[in-house]
């Protein structure tokens, strides 16, 4: 058996697109998955099953959820690799305190063309990024609600992406051990 990381993007946001964690729970094993664990309600679930196609089965579980709840979120599987190279790739420091400064957008493709000055002219002076081909890196010490380049980053990539601060990212990759 395999392990996978399933992030969901934009559930349980503001009273939107509700999704109980026990649908969610069930959805998966519906699907085959095995052990499935959550963290917190805003889509973060780690799983064991067969080897899958993970574009594929992002997309079954999305439709999926779709029958049972009226609506299809974005949802990118990651594999534990994918998930460990993502953190060992990090290029900055891990904030000392509160983490939560540092995100790692997960890219659902790899980006083609991205003008990176476009990127480079929105990040203020404390903000530090970095493109990969399956991560972007940002570091955005005052907040990212208050980052522009943030809040463009995906249209700009050109890609659909999810963002997982680093506190996040650590804890899955812990509960991806724990399985």
């Amino acid at each position: 058996m395999d392990i996978y990381a399933a992030l969901l993007r934009g559930i349980n946001v503001g009273g939107h697109n509700k999704l109980p964690m026990s649908t969610l729970i069930n959805i998966l094993e519906g699907l085959g998955a095995q052990s499935v664990k959550t963290y917190i309600q805003s889509g973060n679930v780690v799983f064991q099953c067969k080897e899958v196609d993970t574009i594929e089965f992002a997309n079954a579980i999305s439709l999926e959820i779709e029958k049972k709840c009226g609506f299809a979120p974005k949802v990118l599987l990651l594999t534990a690799d994918d998930l460990d190279n993502a953190i060992d790739e990090n290029p900055f420091p891990v904030p000392e305190g509160d983490a939560s400064a540092l995100h790692l957008g997960f890219l659902a493709a790899e980006p083609e063309n991205v003008i990176i000055e476009k990127l480079t002219s929105l990040k203020t002076e404390s903000e530090h990024y970095c493109l990969t081909p399956k991560v972007f890196y940002l570091y955005a010490p005052d907040g990212v609600g208050k980052s522009r380049l943030a809040a463009a980053a995906e249209r700009i990539i050109g890609v659909d992406m999810t963002d997982r601060n680093w506190n996040t990212v650590c804890k899955l990759r812990e509960m991806v051990e724990n399985l």
